[in-house]
């Protein structure tokens, strides 16, 4: 099996000046690899169940029930449901961007795939509660009143300029 190194070239590149750095005994190298292992260990919690829930998704939810909610003839509710989705979504963009993938291989319409990563990364519940304790309700919700109907804008305008083939390439590198 031959391993093609141009696809892992950043994490190479990385791994060598991080392994410099130890030789050289630099204390910048020490913090870089602890926050990388830090990170790491938290993929490692996430990423599994991410992926078991994701496979559940695909097996027992109905390609047909996707298609008619979130699908290309989905009226404005369906904002309202990938709202609902992406709130209860935990673990950040890395557990959203394969949650996206499974959704547009069901048959969900690429404005809702947006829509849904735009409101995963803003209207997380955990997030949300975090932010209201700290700047306050009405930040909060002035913030979710101005960001939500932006994201669904920009996410109509990004299904109108992306062709389906680099949909379809994006979901496949995934």
């Amino acid at each position: 099996m031959k391993i093609n190194l141009k696809k892992y070239w950043l994490f190479i590149i990385f791994s060598i000046l991080i392994g410099v750095g130890f030789i050289l005994d630099l204390n910048i190298a020490r913090g870089v690899f602890a926050n990388f292992y830090s990170f790491f260990l938290t993929m490692l919690k996430f990423v599994p169940a991410v992926f078991l829930l994701i496979g559940l998704f695909e097996v027992w939810i109905d390609k047909d029930l996707i298609e008619k909610h979130l699908g290309k003839d989905s009226g404005f509710l369906a904002y309202f449901w990938v709202l609902i989705l992406a709130s209860t979504t935990v673990g950040g963009l890395y557990v959203a961007f394969p949650v996206a993938s499974a959704l547009y291989k069901k048959g969900a319409s690429p404005r809702i795939i947006f829509s849904y990563i735009g409101t995963a990364a803003i209207c997380r519940i955990p997030m949300t509660l975090f932010e209201a304790s700290y700047v306050g309700v009405s930040f909060t919700a002035i913030r979710w009143l101005v960001s939500i109907p932006l994201v669904v804008i920009s996410s109509i305008l990004m299904e109108k300029f992306i062709s389906e083939k680099d949909l379809a390439n994006i979901s496949d590198a995934a």
